[in-house]
């Protein structure tokens, strides 16, 4: 178990390091220079700024100096634009907290509703309340999540006013989490979708195996045996997605959190890029993709744990 573990996190950071390099690359090959793009500095004091922060080097060298400075000193560099020389990592810690509350809660918030709709759904199976969670499904997954942000921000904030159109950075108590709703709940209805149509396909497949059958010929109606025995056992696979999916709302939350200015990594990636803020703008990507990695890393472990079969990859 121990090796299979270390494999895992061996291939993270190998993959890591990957997207690290690329990220790095793509941004930095972008045309002009990160202080000459919309700055009133003169060209004097650009020369120094790109020789102190080695942008006048080729960019071979530059990327040398990248990675010496994140092993030696764990210096992901500073910003030129947003907060000029304060280190990134800095302004990340100011934003990280707000974009995991509001993805975390959407997650949890969505469960418990997508369980229960897809329960519904296997226990009414094949008719009008399965086919209208089915359309619900389909509906959720299609539409993105910043067309139900939008909706929700025209409907609930601008025209009944009953929350606030944009996220208040001052408020407090009962109005903080007024203005954190709507994000929350744009953003959940991807992974009720989600959750729903997965637990209804487990159950469905689940009803048919041969204890289930037992359960039925002990007098046990159709819903309760979905509910004592089905749900059980079809709880291990849904694993397989609630894990990953964190990744896929934390993504969506890109243009959630810009469209009702929360303050958290979703609108500082969208700033980072209009400002050509590069070095801000590699760091964030670094971010998403460490989340993306170790959920991943978490799934696989836990498949380990749960079948032991992963782990010995089909060794004898």
């Amino acid at each position: 178990m121990f090796r299979y573990i270390l494999d895992r996190i061996v291939a993270m950071f190998l993959t890591l390091f990957i997207i690290v390099s690329i990220a790095f690359m793509v941004v930095r090959l972008m045309p002009g220079s990160v202080y000459e793009m919309g700055g009133d500095l003169s060209q004097t004091v650009i020369d120094a700024l790109n020789a102190k922060y080695h942008f006048d080097e080729p960019i071979i060298k530059q990327y040398g100096y990248f990675l010496q400075n994140i092993f030696l000193h764990w210096d992901w560099g500073t910003s030129a634009k947003m907060r000029p020389n304060v280190p990134v990592f800095e302004i990340l810690r100011d934003r990280i907290p707000i974009t995991l509350q509001i993805n975390l809660i959407s997650l949890f918030a969505a469960l418990p509703v997508g369980m229960a709709a897809g329960i519904i759904a296997a226990i009414k199976k094949n008719t009008i309340i399965d086919h209208l969670v089915s359309l619900m499904v389909v509906l959720f997954i299609s539409i993105p999540s910043f067309v139900f942000a939008a909706g929700l921000q025209y409907f609930l904030g601008f025209k009944t006013g009953v929350f606030p159109i944009i996220y208040n950075v001052s408020a407090k108590g009962l109005l903080r989490w007024q203005s954190m709703f709507m994000p929350i709940l744009a953003l959940a209805f991807d992974p009720i979708a989600r959750v729903a149509r997965y637990l209804r396909a487990e159950l469905a497949e689940t009803m048919n195996s041969e204890f289930m059958l037992l359960a039925k010929t002990k007098g046990l109606t159709y819903a309760q045996s979905t509910v004592r025995h089905g749900l059980r056992n079809s709880m291990v696979p849904m694993m397989n997605i609630i894990i990953p999916m964190f990744a896929n709302v934390l993504g969506g939350s890109l243009v959630v959190e810009s469209i009702f200015s929360v303050p958290g990594m979703g609108g500082l990636m969208v700033d980072s890029i209009n400002a050509s803020d590069h070095m801000l703008t590699v760091a964030i990507l670094v971010f998403y993709a460490m989340i993306s990695l170790i959920t991943v890393l978490i799934v696989d472990i836990s498949y380990g744990i749960v079948d032991p079969r992963v782990r010995m990859g089909g060794k004898k």
